[in-house]
């Protein structure tokens, strides 16, 4: 079909367009992303408005940007994660797309809400390498993902039978404002995992969804991730579509395993937060590498039940790894830094995640064969938490260390620790078949299902 005669907004349309995302390299940096909008405002002041939405823990203003006057409301938001910047090339690519093309915003009848950068000061611990993120070893060095309760997208109020929550963080309480300002129809949260394929959260099931949310990363060449979900709670749609993460249901499959799931729990999300306004709610998560792997649904001579056994055996040992070397450095430790406070949170949780795995692998449904795609993800869940979280627990010690107070023991610990990590990042490297996926593919994705989602909605809303 050719472009005189395509529908503007139709799937064709939607597919043409996220294909046509042009070249792009690396993510930009906190300041470059803000004047970049703050350039587009000041360029289309009959378009694009600016207003200040909140402000972070550090005092940094945080700003959100409305594109268009239409009767729709769809709000998005970048930087939930801040390892995860994927989004802010797709918020810069769709609101370039929005002001450029007025046919693009008349057929979408929306105001588009844009938060370029939700939590900036997580975002900036993240900067070292943005500019090349086709490294996964440099990558994961300088990591940095907060805390379960510093971060954005996981600290919405929540209340549910012993659980409660309501320490909520200036961010989220900026987000909580605007949802309920705004009352979006369309949310999409933007994050995006590390390696496999494209797989999605939604909210609920909407008529033409799936087929659409499919057609987009196959219109780029891209798999889909058909391995393990990131929680056994999480339902599946169909796919590589799965029901929205829920707190709740994560509470309830704890329980059944016999956890004390309160104190493994903690806030809600966006989504359940935006649910009281009927919102439809998307993520769309892109992975930075791939893997033949990640689509293969071939069975393989591995028993299921063994594979998880065997990475609930090795998160529990990776969880006593790092428990052993942060109980050891503690009594010297003097910076509550960022990366210690994130440490303090994700090096028990390995053990917990670990332990919950070992019980679900006695479960007599999981003996079956398992899928290609099963053996791999679940064996590189653990090639990934020794490389994120032993690298943010190698960022606290070095800032002891860079500080010059790091006593005897501390420097000690960080050694060890670093010849550790080394066994981890060469365990890692020695995997073959990675291949470094094109950021504007990545942004495609994302742009296309946001565009996809919100002709899907307005569909219905005319059914």
């Amino acid at each position: 079909m050719s472009p005189s005669t395509r529908t503007t907004g139709s799937l064709e349309d939607v597919l043409e367009r996220a294909r046509r995302v042009p070249p792009v390299s690396g993510f930009p940096p906190v300041d470059e992303l803000l004047a970049w909008f703050g350039t587009l405002a000041a360029d289309h002041p009959a378009l694009v408005r600016e207003r200040r939405i909140g402000t972070s823990r550090l005092g940094e203003p945080i700003g959100m940007f409305s594109v268009g006057a239409g009767p729709r409301s769809h709000l998005l938001f970048a930087g939930v994660h801040p390892n995860e910047p994927i989004g802010f090339r797709t918020l810069q690519h769709l609101a370039a797309e929005l002001v450029a093309d007025p046919d693009l915003l008349a057929a979408s009848g929306a105001t588009w809400h844009l938060v370029p950068c939700i939590d900036p000061d997580g975002t900036r611990l993240n900067e070292a390498w943005f500019a090349d993120p086709s490294d996964r070893t440099a990558y994961s060095r300088r990591f940095y993902r907060p805390a379960p309760a510093e971060q954005v997208e996981w600290t919405f109020p929540f209340a549910y039978k012993d659980a409660y929550f309501d320490d909520v963080i200036p961010e989220t309480q900026a987000l909580m404002r605007v949802i309920d300002d705004v009352r979006p129809e369309l949310m999409v949260s933007l994050h995006n995992a590390e390696l496999g394929g494209v797989y999605y959260y939604l909210s609920e099931q909407v008529p033409g969804a799936v087929d659409a949310l499919h057609a987009v990363p196959r219109a780029l060449g891209l798999p889909l991730d058909v391995g393990e979900p990131e929680s056994p709670a999480i339902r599946s749609m169909a796919p590589a579509v799965f029901h929205m993460s829920s707190t709740q249901e994560e509470y309830d499959y704890l329980a059944g395993l016999g956890l004390d799931a309160a104190s493994m729990v903690g806030g809600d999300s966006s989504s359940a937060y935006a649910a009281r306004h009927g919102t439809v709610s998307l993520v769309a998560e892109l992975p930075y590498w791939s893997h033949p792997l990640a689509d293969d649904t071939s069975p393989t001579s591995a028993d299921y039940a063994e594979v998880v056994r065997a990475k609930g055996e090795q998160l529990v040992a990776l969880g006593s790894t790092l428990t052993g070397l942060l109980d050891e450095a503690r009594p010297d430790l003097t910076l509550r830094s960022p990366f210690l406070r994130a440490s303090e949170a994700f090096v028990p949780m390995m053990g917990e995640s670990g332990r919950a795995e070992l019980l679900r692998a006695d479960r007599p449904e999981l003996r079956r064969a398992a899928t290609a795609a099963e053996v791999f993800s679940n064996e590189d869940v653990v090639r990934c938490f020794r490389l994120r979280f032993g690298g943010m627990l190698l960022r606290a010690l070095d800032a002891e260390v860079h500080a010059g107070l790091a006593t005897a023991r501390v420097r000690r610990v960080a050694e060890r620790a670093r010849g550790t990590y080394d066994a981890w990042v060469a365990e890692a490297d020695s995997v073959t078949g990675l291949q470094v996926l094109p950021v504007e593919r990545l942004v495609g994705v994302q742009y296309g299902a946001t565009l996809a989602m919100s002709r899907v909605l307005a569909e219905r809303g005319r059914a």
